[in-house]
This record gives structure tokens, C-alpha cells and sequence, in this order.
């Protein structure tokens, strides 16, 4: 008979997690990241683990959101793709997701959302229970060690749109608290043309704090030196990961957006990072079809959810026909109302 236990974490002990668990959950599970949630929108963390005889053997990372339009729900990886989950070995899912459904009903939530790349070969099979819902995939490029070698996959029309990038006098700099100031203006005024909400600089500033060197800013410059987009990305392990990234409108149609991926692609080959993970996007939008240009892998996302019997999965995202006109409106308030705005709106959606 098995002796694996299940253990709750105290507020105050640091997760002492494996490599073999903590990389394929991702920077997400990690301490700094929870303490950044924590920090910022105050949510509760709660961090569940499974060990037998001293070692551990799943680790589950839980964020309690409660807001007043997004609902009360838990979910793993808050402001994440994916991640805060990982166990190697079925008793061990089974405990840490039996554990999160007990949770869900001494907390009241409405649901539960576990987001996590599923590797295995065939995938895990949904638990009784719970409902998968396939809206998702994350987009993995394997770099090299010479960047240019990557080019012959690419197709002739974005080889292309690249080389004209790369003649439009742009300008990239890679930093930390140097840049926190431009990359928030360039973040923030993407996201309210395309009618979405962003966060506070504090959220960005406190990631720089919490990540250290693990985490860069990426801000990109025309020949006058006016921004043209930005991007943030983490370093984990052999994977570093695209978690922001928004070029604004008037620099579109010069492939500033190629031009970004580019040069952080350079950059990483050349530093020996194995795995470009270019972000999550929606299948079948247009976040998709610029990500697949660079011909990566696409990974379909593992969402499971644990609803109330009689209720519908949630659908919290910009293809929601619902947030139409919301999205609209939006794009025509002025930036001091959004950025004040956004903040409050975008903590519901982690």
C-alpha cells in the first residue's frame, strides 16, 4: 500500500520543490511568483504537495480570485499561460486535484481552473470530475545554436517581412529597471488599442523585484526613438517565455512584431536557451497565425475545469460575444481613465 501523503504549505515556508516538477510547472509555481500575486492584488495562494518518505512527487499552486464582474474561482498560473501543476505519478494527480475540490467548496468558489501543458504521449486522460476545455495552445520553437540556421524553415514571405524589419531603423534594448518606464508605456498603450485592460507599473516594477535576473524587459525604438512596442519575457531553466509582448498600431505594418520576435530569438540561440515558448493564444485568431510563422511546435493547453453541476464552463476571453461592446468602448476612453481602470478589471482575469 502506497505511503504518500498530501501536505499543505504554511503562508510562510518556501516551496522546496524538484527541478523534475518545478520545469514543466514553470515559473508560475514558483515562490516569487506567488508572492508577486500576493503582493500586488492580494489574492490568497494556496500550495499543495505530495511526497513520499521526504520526496516530493506533485506540487499544486492555487490562486483564490474573487472579483466583482470575473466571479470567485481558483486557478493555477495567475497572469500565466499555464503551469503551477506537475506530479510524477497518476496517485499523485489524483490526491492534489481531490484536495482542490474540497478546497473549491470550504472556499465557496465558483470554479476551478487547472491550466498545464500535458507532455505525455498519449495525453493524460481527464479525471472524473472535471471537463477539459481545448480554447488554448502555446506555441514552442526549439532554437539553435546559430540563429540563422533557424531561417530555411521559415517561409520566403516571412523571411522576408524579416529582412524588411531589420532595414527599418529599429532599435531593441534588453534590461530591467532601465527600461520599466517604457516598456509600461508601450505595454499599456498596445493593450488599450486593442481594447483590453493592463496592469499598474507596479505589477511590472514588483516582477523585476521578484524574478531578478530571470525576467527581461524588451523595448523596441524607431530611428526617432519614439516607442514601437515592448516585451517581457523569463528565463526558466532551458526555456525562456514570451509573457508579454504588443507592438503598437502604428508600427504594424513596418514588422515591428518580427522584428521583436527576431531579436529575442537572436539572443536567446546565442545564449543557449533550447525553447523559445512564444505565449498562449487563442485558436484560430490572429495572435495564432503570426505565431505559427515561425514555425513552432503548437502545444495544446491541458484546461481543466471543476464547475458546479448545471453550470457553464467559463469563457473569459475577447472572442466572448458578450465583451464586444465593452471592448469597443475601451479603445475610445482616454488613457487616464484606462490606466486607473485597468488594473481593478485585469485582476479578475488571471
Amino acid at each position: 500500500m502506497s505511503d504518500m501523503r498530501l501536505r499543505t504549505l504554511a503562508s510562510d515556508e518556501p516551496a522546496n520543490w524538484p527541478e523534475n516538477l518545478t520545469q514543466p510547472a514553470t515559473f508560475t509555481a514558483l515562490d516569487s511568483w506567488s508572492d508577486l500575486v500576493k503582493k500586488i492584488y492580494k489574492f490568497p495562494v494556496y500550495r499543495l504537495e505530495t511526497e513520499i518518505e521526504g520526496s516530493v512527487t506533485g506540487i499544486l499552486a492555487l490562486t483564490e480570485v474573487k472579483h466583482p464582474v470575473f466571479g470567485h474561482y481558483l486557478t493555477t498560473s495567475p497572469f500565466g499561460s499555464y503551469g503551477g501543476f506537475a506530479f510524477s505519478e497518476p496517485e499523485a494527480r489524483d490526491l492534489l486535484l481531490s484536495e482542490a475540490q474540497r478546497l473549491n467548496k470550504e472556499l465557496g468558489t465558483d470554479y476551478i481552473n487547472i491550466r498545464w501543458l500535458d507532455t505525455n504521449n498519449p495525453p493524460v486522460s481527464v479525471p472524473p470530475g472535471w471537463v477539459q476545455h481545448p480554447a488554448y495552445a502555446t506555441y514552442q520553437l526549439d532554437l539553435k545554436s546559430e540563429p540563422q540556421e533557424l531561417l530555411p524553415g521559415f517561409s520566403s514571405d516571412h523571411r522576408n517581412h524579416i529582412r524588411k524589419s531589420l532595414k527599418k531603423n529599429f532599435n531593441i534594448k534588453f534590461g530591467r529597471f532601465d527600461l520599466l518606464d517604457d516598456t509600461y508605456e508601450a505595454l499599456s498603450g498596445s493593450m488599450h488599442e486593442l481594447g483590453s485592460p493592463y496592469h499598474a507599473k507596479a505589477y511590472l516594477r514588483s516582477m523585476a523585484e521578484s524574478l531578478g535576473n530571470t525576467l527581461e524587459f524588451a523595448v523596441i525604438y524607431d530611428s526617432h526613438n519614439n516607442l514601437a512596442g515592448a516585451g517581457v519575457f523569463i528565463l526558466h531553466g532551458k526555456v525562456a517565455t514570451n509573457l508579454h509582448a504588443n507592438i503598437l498600431k502604428s508600427f504594424r505594418s513596418d514588422y515591428a512584431g518580427e522584428f521583436l520576435y527576431w531579436k529575442v530569438i537572436e539572443r536567446y540561440c546565442l545564449q543557449g536557451i533550447q525553447i523559445f515558448d512564444i505565449g498562449r493564444s487563442l485558436l484560430g485568431s490572429g495572435n495564432e497565425t503570426f505565431k505559427m510563422k515561425w514555425k513552432p511546435r503548437k502545444e495544446m493547453l491541458s484546461y481543466w475545469y471543476a464547475i458546479k453541476p448545471g453550470t457553464q464552463l467559463p469563457n473569459l476571453n475577447q472572442k466572448n460575444p458578450k465583451y464586444a461592446l465593452a471592448i469597443a468602448a475601451w479603445k475610445m476612453l482616454p488613457a487616464f481613465i484606462v490606466r486607473p481602470l485597468g488594473p481593478l478589471l485585469i485582476s479578475g482575469l488571471a
